[in-house]
C-alpha cells in the first residue's frame, strides 16, 4: 500500500508521516513546497508537489497511490477525486472539522469549504468510485500557539469571549486516529468527531500553560470589535465573525466530547495539560 499524504508540513500531516513510515507502510510526502518538507526524524520518504490549488500536480502526485490523507481543500475537489480514480485510488481520508456539525454550516466562513469537500467525497463513494472517511476534529489544542508571542513578551492574551468553552484536541491524537483508519480497512467509511477529553474555557487554559511553562499567561478582556481590529492583518474578517460567533456561542457552556480517539487510537485522548507540556518551549523567548 502506498499513501498520500497532502498539507505534509502541517503538524497532523508531518506526524502521520512518521508513523507510517514506522509502521512499514510506503508513504509519499506532498506538499506545494517539497523542498521545504523537514520528515520527523529525518527519516528518508518520497516526496511531491501537490497544490491543492493546481490540478496541474495532481496526476504526478496521485500515480501508484493507493489510499489518501486530503485536507479540505474545496477548490478543485471534483478534479482530484476524477484524477484519484484514474489513478486507482482506493481510499480517501479527509482532515475536516466538527465544524461541519453545525446548523449553519453551509454559511459559515470556517465550515463551508471543509462541508463542500465531505459532500463531494460523499457522492464520490456513493457512486463507488472510493471509499470515505471524514475526520471531524474539534479545536486543536495547537491554537494556543496564537498566544505564544503575547505570553513571550510578558504582555496578556487578549480575548474577546475568556468564558468561552472548547474542547482542544492534541495533533497528534488526531494523526494516530487518521493512522488507524488508513491502516484498519473496517474502519473505513464513517465519520469521526474528535475531540480532547476535557471542555475548557480560554482562561482555563491559559492556567494551565502558566503552570507547564512556568510563565505568567495573563490575560484581557477585550471587546469583539477591538479584537477583530487586532488580528485584521491575517485573519480575513467572514473567518474572524464565524470565530466570534462560535466562541459566543459556547461562553460559559460546555461542549460535548467524544472518545472516538480512545476507540480508534486504544488510548485516552491526550490532556491540554500534555500538549502543554509538550510545547512548553514555544513559550519561551
Amino acid at each position: 500500500m502506498t499513501v498520500l499524504v497532502t498539507g505534509s508540513r502541517g503538524r497532523v500531516g508531518s506526524t502521520l508521516l512518521g508513523l507510517l513510515h514506522d509502521a512499514g507502510v510506503k508513504v509519499r510526502a506532498a506538499s506545494k513546497n517539497p523542498a521545504d518538507l523537514s520528515p520527523p526524524g529525518g527519516i528518508d520518504i518520497d516526496t511531491v508537489r501537490c497544490d491543492l490549488s493546481d490540478p496541474a500536480d495532481f496526476d504526478a502526485a496521485l500515480d501508484g497511490v493507493d489510499s489518501v490523507f486530503l485536507y479540505a481543500g474545496a477548490s478543485h475537489i471534483e478534479t482530484f477525486l476524477a484524477r484519484a480514480r484514474a489513478a486507482g485510488v482506493q481510499h480517501i481520508t479527509l482532515l475536516s472539522s466538527s465544524s461541519v456539525l453545525a446548523p449553519d454550516a453551509a454559511e459559515n466562513a470556517i465550515a463551508a469549504s471543509h462541508l463542500a469537500v465531505e459532500r463531494a467525497l460523499e457522492a464520490a463513494a456513493a457512486r463507488g468510485d472510493v471509499e470515505a472517511t471524514h475526520l471531524q476534529p474539534g479545536a486543536f489544542a495547537s491554537n494556543a500557539l496564537q498566544w505564544s508571542w503575547a505570553i513571550k513578551a510578558g504582555r496578556p492574551v487578549e480575548l474577546p469571549h475568556p468564558g468561552s468553552h472548547g474542547d482542544p484536541v492534541h495533533e497528534r491524537d488526531v494523526a494516530e486516529a487518521a493512522f488507524a483508519v488508513l491502516t484498519e480497512p473496517r474502519l473505513r467509511g464513517s465519520s469521526y468527531l474528535l475531540t480532547g477529553p476535557e471542555s475548557l474555557t480560554f482562561t482555563e487554559q491559559l492556567a494551565i500553560l502558566a503552570e507547564a511553562t512556568g510563565r505568567p499567561a495573563p490575560f484581557a478582556a477585550v471587546t469583539p470589535e477591538q479584537w477583530k481590529a487586532s488580528v485584521s492583518a491575517h485573519i480575513p474578517e467572514a473567518f474572524a465573525d464565524a470565530l466570534l460567533s462560535y466562541w459566543a456561542s459556547h461562553d460559559g457552556r460546555p461542549v460535548p466530547l467524544s472518545e472516538t480517539v480512545q476507540e480508534l487510537t486504544g488510548h485516552p485522548a491526550r490532556t491540554f495539560t500534555e500538549w502543554a507540556t509538550d510545547h512548553a518551549e514555544a513559550f519561551h523567548p
